[in-house]
């Protein structure tokens, strides 16, 4: 796959509807935009291995247990501790092969294996760390990917939301640091993540696949193109910024004022 068909796979998936979207398929796209060298099989290889594995302990243990077991215990899947900011880590054909990475690219592997096996798992962009909602008889339960599936308790979910700047008020809201999210959300977190940590390091280039792959997944919105056109100004591409603004301002009308201003701006420059 080169990232020509990479950026293709992200556009199709980018007009898929939220509960048709191609969560693995497109993970994987991205991280063949971001590295068109490798071979994608290992990624579908440990998903693959992950419903096998899932399927067996759902025949004797609960559904909370079966997940964390099959994607820690089995597949070895876990947080990476010591190098946390390692571009690798939010890559998932790097993740199948390394058996570890961030909580948003280790939770492709447990949605997709829950998917396959009738559970019902979803994201949760919990506030400043990635977790799983899945749906229990005693009612949803938190699961940590980052921290080999385990449960998180509603204490340890507030003492977080708290630990992170939510009010009180908010913090002892479960319903809503428990809201789900789409698997788009999710994929569009993790390259939020790697746009993110690119930028502060001033690797442009890097930024710029980040956002464009914001870009195609979610065609509707403009902000994605607001990076891309500020990681274009950083590498000196000028006339590529100004295209981006104009996307920007063509999606949204309430994009218009800011996209208009940084665009009057990079036009003084290429001026």
């Amino acid at each position: 796959m080169t990232r020509e068909d990479a950026e293709d796979c992200l556009l199709e998936a980018g007009a898929a509807q939220d509960g048709e979207f191609p969560l693995l398929e497109a993970a994987i796209a991205c991280a063949i935009h971001e590295d068109p060298t490798r071979d994608p099989q290992a990624a579908r290889d440990l998903a693959a291995m992950g419903v096998e594995r899932l399927t067996e302990r759902l025949k004797r243990e609960s559904a909370e247990e079966a997940l964390a077991e099959a994607m820690a215990g089995d597949l070895r899947l876990h947080g990476d501790l010591f190098s946390h900011d390692d571009p690798e880590n939010a890559d998932v054909i790097s993740v199948s092969l390394r058996r570890k990475g961030l909580a948003a690219s280790l939770g492709v592997y447990y949605l997709h294996a829950a998917r396959r096996c009738s559970l019902t798992v979803q994201g949760v962009d919990f506030p400043g760390h990635f977790l799983l909602r899945i749906e229990t008889e005693e009612g949803p339960l938190a699961l940590d990917p980052f921290s080999e599936g385990r449960v998180v308790l509603p204490s340890e979910l507030t003492r977080r939301a708290l630990h992170a700047g939510l009010t009180p008020n908010v913090a002892d809201r479960l319903d809503r640091l428990m809201a789900p999210v789409s698997d788009r959300a999710v994929l569009m977190r993790l390259q939020n993540t790697i746009y993110a940590r690119a930028s502060a390091m001033r690797d442009f280039d890097r930024a710029e696949r980040a956002a464009l792959r914001r870009a195609l997944l979610d065609p509707n919105d403009h902000r994605p193109w607001l990076d891309v056109a500020a990681a274009r100004e950083g590498q000196g591409a000028l006339a590529g910024a100004l295209e981006a603004l104009a996307r920007a301002t063509t999606l949204d009308g309430g994009a218009a004022l800011t996209a208009r201003a940084q665009r009057e701006r990079v036009r003084l420059r290429l001026n």
